[in-house]
């Protein structure tokens, strides 16, 4: 009855299309799926035979969307997402008032976790879930919401601009009165702590230096996979961190590390908050949202 009053293919056909889709595999849609290679296959050649035309171009290893193809993609990826959100929401009926933001886990420790505790003294009747990771957010529909700098490759997700900061050298009080007013050759030749992400969309020491000006080749000598890290290490005086003011005002503010003038870069992006569109979200994450945009227009640092 459905299939006829919408004029659809299985809904099936087209499960297996957007997975072969998302993943750019039929390998690795059938391991999502749990079926054999084979049955997407026939999925995906029975949904293009209903549409009369071809969704992939077929290459030895890999697939590629024809004009078609990302066309039904880019329909099914968002239908299949709003479905997703509104079963999700149905399912958590009960738990109405909880919201889920993501950031990174420095975005949590220095910024993020302290608003939130502001945002339950005003309104403590909304639970806040926060999920920390220092890798990209991908396919994750439990979320409302997460801190990105630079905006996300997603075209369908909603961004809202927060505060572009100001990357600037940082080292313990020691370190930071010894290099006070230094070159940006000087700059170059101490030890500096490089953070290696998956995401790379943070800006890093080699392009820093380059945007100052500074063309010589900067070695990397240390590098760790945490800013909390980088932090605690440039506290301890074992090397500079690139310093993103606004994160680390609470550090800068109470002495534990000081900037090292006159070097200052305006950061190449923007902070944003990443997510489902404003009439997707719950009255709860909503106020949530704009709580959170409100603070950082407030905010003068």
């Amino acid at each position: 009855m459905s299939r006829r009053h919408y004029n659809l293919p299985p809904l099936t056909t087209l499960s297996a299309f957007e997975a072969a889709a998302r993943h750019q595999s039929f390998k690795n849609a059938a391991e999502e799926l749990s079926v054999t290679p084979g049955a997407v296959s026939h999925q995906i050649k029975a949904l293009e035979g209903y549409l009369e035309t071809a969704l992939f171009q077929r290459k030895h290893r890999s697939v590629d969307l024809t004009d078609d193809g990302k066309a039904l993609y880019e329909v099914l990826s968002t239908s299949f997402r709003r479905i997703s959100q509104t079963l999700s929401t149905i399912r958590d009926r009960s738990s109405a008032e909880k919201v889920t933001i993501g950031s990174t886990t420095a975005v949590a420790a220095l910024w993020l976790s302290p608003a939130v505790i502001r945002f339950w003294r005003e309104m403590p009747d909304v639970n806040v879930d926060q999920i920390s990771q220092d890798r990209p957010f991908k396919d994750r529909p439990d979320l409302d919401f997460f801190i990105r700098y630079g905006r996300d490759r997603d075209s369908n997700l909603s961004h809202t601009p927060l505060f572009r900061d100001h990357l600037v050298p940082v080292g313990s009080p020691q370190v930071a009165e010894n290099l006070a007013g230094v070159s940006l050759e000087e700059l170059a030749s101490q030890r500096l702590i490089h953070l290696d992400s998956e995401d790379r969309s943070w800006t890093t020491w080699p392009e820093w230096f380059q945007q100052l000006g500074y063309q010589s080749k900067i070695p990397i000598e240390s590098s760790v996979n945490s800013y909390s890290v980088a932090l605690q290490l440039a506290r301890k005086s074992a090397g500079l961190v690139l310093g993103w003011q606004r994160l680390i005002h609470p550090m800068l503010q109470s002495g534990k590390l000081v900037a090292i003038g006159p070097h200052n870069l305006t950061a190449p992006n923007q902070f944003y908050l990443v997510g489902r569109p404003e009439e997707e979200l719950s009255e709860s994450a909503r106020a949530l949202k704009n709580w959170i945009v409100q603070e950082v227009h407030a905010s003068s640092v």
